[in-house]
């Protein structure tokens, strides 16, 4: 069954290569649902044929449909397609789908911020981005404002990667205090588990966590309504993520605020920075921790990923050797999944 399935998504990648055109996963899905009986079933097949040919997804012509918003000093070429940000850098921009068709990056930021928020209040921009954008964050501090709307998606963990290769800015990262916002922080930094043969052209060692951290909370006074419980999977996820031993070998700084976390048994939104005031977060937050990572030089996570070893819940170690896949290791990806890992989409 399994080399059925196996077969029949190299087909249709095949044809998607010779007739030059590019398809989703759910697409490659319902072209035989009842072969595949589950989405989750072509998603390992692509992962399996990505590391079987030692190829990334999109060299399949398989894309993700792009969620990641954009807006700042950027300007650069899509498919012959203009994006021009720096005319109103306030003006969003749905990130390219087809990121390496990007070429001519022009920009004047002097650094790239990436904001992280669930769908909540907007119907369309998330609630701290749609705050940046409201507020001309952009147009006064001369930056680049990415958000991949909670866990990011390929295209834009691709295109944050490229702008860092091309314009080799700051990256700092902006996050809930909770278990989930550290676990998308950790995603674009080190990648994603279910990708890691692809982690190379995904991660951002460079980037910079700027909060929100525990400590922020008595650092700038909010009030004890904003503080919200972890529940008993916060906590559980919170523990888990704290097996990840290579936390403490490359970022320990980041692990100790895991733990702060979890002891003080609470966390909160950024949205609760507007306690404040409705502006708080783009006048005053965000530019003093920018300024104050600078003085600090705060430790990006510069990891050593050829022997990442990663612990599972049940505190059995899998060596991943991840970032050096061969043909023959296959079997070791197949069905990888474990418990609290990194989320792909």
């Amino acid at each position: 069954m399994l080399t059925d399935v196996l077969l029949r998504v190299l087909l249709i990648v095949q044809q998607l290569l010779q007739e030059n055109k590019h398809g989703s996963k759910r697409d490659i899905y319902y072209m035989h649902p009842s072969v595949f009986s589950d989405q989750s079933v072509v998603d390992q097949a692509i992962n399996d044929i990505c590391i079987l040919l030692q190829c990334s997804r999109h060299n399949l012509n398989v894309v993700s449909v792009g969620n990641g918003l954009v807006m700042g000093w950027l300007r650069f070429l899509e498919a012959g397609r203009k994006f021009d940000c720096m005319n109103c850098p306030s003006n969003v921009h749905l990130i390219p789908v087809h990121v390496d068709e990007v070429k001519d990056i022009v920009s004047v930021a002097k650094y790239i911020l990436v904001v992280e928020k669930e769908s909540g209040y907007f119907e369309f921009l998330e609630a701290v981005f749609q705050r940046l954008a409201n507020d001309r964050f952009c147009n006064a501090n001369r930056c680049i404002v990415i958000t991949g709307r909670g866990y990011p998606d390929i295209p834009t963990r691709r295109f944050l990667r490229l702008l860092l290769e091309k314009l080799a800015l700051p990256v700092y990262c902006l996050v809930d205090c909770d278990p989930y916002g550290f676990d998308i922080l950790t995603t674009y930094c080190f990648g994603s588990m279910q990708m890691a043969y692809d982690a190379k052209f995904l991660r951002v060692p460079e980037i910079r966590w700027l909060g929100a951290f525990p400590s922020d909370f008595e650092k700038y006074g909010l009030p004890q309504q904003c503080l919200l419980p972890l529940t008993p999977e916060d906590k559980r996820r919170t523990e888990t993520m704290l097996l990840r031993c290579y936390l403490q070998r490359e970022v320990p700084q980041w692990r100790l605020e895991l733990e702060s976390m979890l002891l003080r048994g609470v966390k909160f939104e950024i949205e609760a920075l507007t306690a404040h005031s409705l502006s708080f977060l783009s006048e005053q937050y965000i530019p003093s921790k920018i300024l104050d990572r600078k003085r600090r030089k705060f430790p990006t996570c510069l990891l050593n990923f050829s022997s990442l070893i990663y612990i599972s819940p049940n505190s059995r170690p899998m060596s991943c050797e991840m970032f050096a896949p061969k043909t023959s290791s296959m079997s070791r990806f197949s069905g990888f999944s474990p418990a609290g890992s990194f989320q792909s989409k």
